[in-house]
Formats: C-alpha cells, sequence, structure tokens
C-alpha cells in the first residue's frame, strides 16, 4: 500500500526537530530507523501530517562514557550498540538482547532510541534497559527531563513522551562484572519474542550475590521479576536453586493471549526461560 500524503523535515539538530514536532503536536511522527514506523504508514494505520526524520541529526548517534554511566544516543544503531566494546564491557545484556533483534538488514536500519520509544512489548530492548536501571534523556519544548525506564514505559506502545519530545540519548548505568544473558522464545527465526527474558547477576564465591531480571511480552510494558531476584540473592549458583528462583517469575506479570501462545502457555515459558537465561549468565 502507499502511505497518506504528509509533509517531510530532516532537521540537523535537536532543536530543529523539536520546534518542527512542537508546531505539529500529535499530527507530527517522528522517523529514526524507519523499521517500525514505515510499514504503518504504509498499512495507513497512521495518518501524520508531518514526518520528522532524524538522520541527519548527528549528536544523537554514537556511545560515549560519562563517569559511572554509558550514553547512548538514540539514533545509533542496533548495529553500531551490538559492536561497541563500552557496550560490551558494561553493559552486555544489552549488547546480548540486541544481537537477537530481527535480521542483520534491519539491525543495520533499526535504531537504539527508536526502539525504546516504539514501545511494543514484545520489543527486546525494553526489558534490558528496565532491567540496568536505564533513564531516557528527553528533550522537548520546555527543556531536557531524565525518566527512568520504570517509568517511560507506560501501556502498550505508549511511553512518557510527550508529543513535542524526543527521546535524544539513554543513560545505562556499568555493569561491569556482571554476567548476563537474554533468552528469547519465538516461532520462527527472526520473530517478535513470544516471552523473553533479560537477566543480569552478581556472582561471587560461588553464590549469586545480586539479580536484575527483566520480563519480554509478560504484559504492556516490560516487568522486573522481582521476586525471582529477591529468591536468587543467597542462593548458590546451581540448576536446582536457580529452578527454584525462577518459580516466582510470573509474579506481578499479566500476560494475554493471542495467535502465538495462550496465558497458561506464556507463563509456562516465562519460568523455564527465566530458569535458562539465569543458569546461562551465572555460568558464564
Amino acid at each position: 500500500m502507499i502511505p497518506a500524503q504528509f509533509e517531510y523535515v530532516a532537521p540537523s539538530t535537536v532543536e530543529e526537530a523539536v520546534a518542527a514536532l512542537a508546531e505539529f503536536g500529535d499530527e507530527a511522527k517522528v522517523l529514526a530507523g524507519g523499521q517500525s514506523l514505515l510499514p504503518v504508514l504504509r498499512m495507513r494505520l497512521a495518518d501524520p501530517q508531518l514526518l520528522v526524520d532524524l538522520g541527519r541529526v548527528e549528536d544523537m548517534r554514537g556511545v560515549r562514557e560519562d563517569g559511572d554511566a554509558l550514553v547512548i544516543g538514540a539514533m545509533t544503531t542496533h548495529h553500531d550498540v551490538l559492536r561497541d566494546p563500552l557496550v560490551r564491557q558494561h553493559a552486555e545484556l544489552i549488547a546480548l538482547a540486541t544481537r537477537t533483534v530481527a535480521d542483520p538488514q534491519v539491525r543495520h536500519r533499526g535504531t537504539f532510541g527508536g526502539s525504546l520509544a516504539h514501545a511494543d512489548p514484545a520489543g527486546d530492548l525494553p526489558a534490558p534497559a528496565l532491567a540496568l536501571d536505564a533513564e531516557m534523556v528527553l528533550v522537548g519544548p520546555s527543556g531536557q527531563r531524565t525518566v527512568p525506564a520504570a517509568e517511560f514505559f507506560t501501556d502498550y506502545f505508549t511511553t512518557a513522551l510527550e508529543p513535542a519530545e524526543l527521546l535524544v540519548e539513554v543513560r545505562v548505568p556499568k555493569w561491569t562484572g556482571w554476567r548476563a544473558h537474554y533468552e528469547k522464545f519465538n516461532r520462527v527465526a527472526q520473530a517478535w519474542s513470544i516471552v523473553g527474558v533479560a537477566a543480569a547477576v552478581r556472582v561471587a564465591d560461588g553464590q549469586i550475590a545480586e539479580a536484575r531480571i527483566g520480563l519480554t511480552n509478560m504484559g504492556p510494558t516490560p516487568i522486573r521479576a522481582t521476586g525471582v531476584e529477591q529468591a536468587l540473592v543467597g542462593q548458590p549458583a546451581t540448576p536446582e536453586a536457580i529452578r527454584a528462583a525462577a518459580r516466582h517469575a510470573t509474579e506481578g506479570t499479566s500476560p494475554t493471549a493471542d495467535a502465538s501462545a495462550d496465558v497458561d502457555y506464556r507463563s509456562h515459558l516465562a519460568e523455564v526461560l527465566t530458569g535458562r537465561a539465569v543458569l546461562t549468565a551465572a555460568s558464564g
């Protein structure tokens, strides 16, 4: 299909982009990598009056250190995030989850910030961002503000972003030395997650000293599996102890039924995949 007619701008600065968004309000859409937006436009599920293309805003690209945090520009492609040595060293969980996003073609065009702002409950990056206490830096007509990942995702495909705001960068605390794994179950290769589990653990003397677990597609937003985290602390990093802790995986979740899985199946997957993710991370 062919998208409905719209106006198009390609600003070169964040300020220019915000000004364009402010002029059109709810009638504007932001184009980052386009891997989610363009199919929506072609099917006419969205009918914006203005498309703001961020492809020329170089200040929104790249990964850098800022004290105890990594700063990932929102327009940094999945490919560049995956290959970045700082991400692999200090936020391995993000690199591992990014590796599962779609296929190489999509990863070369899709962006880190675009995926987070899209807020698809089946997307692979919101759960790691939540598990690692990432902070979203937003810029709008009123200036800059920072929103924790726990408050950024608010509902299906919905975030704390106001109509004239941009997600410009993501700040991730350094989790240097933590072991991580992202376990994803899907029906076919390169498909959306039916359920995914983002796990990061700190192991000391054969025991799990700390754990952070995020769940993908177990509710309208990513969910922290705090029951699992608490059950893991102080336990030996053995399959038996980890499987016992993973029985808490569905606490606080609200999975839905669809063509891929019913509620019981998703709940079963969450428990099994949590055990696998934590065991793989702890054994790494």
